[in-house]
């Protein structure tokens, strides 16, 4: 697609302390997503943060 349009297809994913999943940002690369992720990591006790590929159909997945 040439469009002008940016497919935003990396997700940055928060996990808090009690299971609870929840979207931070979408991404174009997995390299900023993981920019991010990583600026993230150290904040919260037992938060973890890390990064998804969206699939073609909107789903999470390789």
């Amino acid at each position: 697609m040439n469009d002008g349009t940016v497919t935003l297809h990396w997700l940055v994913v928060r996990q808090d302390d009690n299971g609870h999943r929840y979207r931070v940002g979408s991404y174009a690369t997995r390299a900023e997503a993981e920019k991010i992720a990583d600026s993230l990591g150290g904040r919260g006790a037992q938060r973890m943060y890390w990064v998804e590929r969206v699939g073609p159909s909107g789903t999470a997945g390789d």
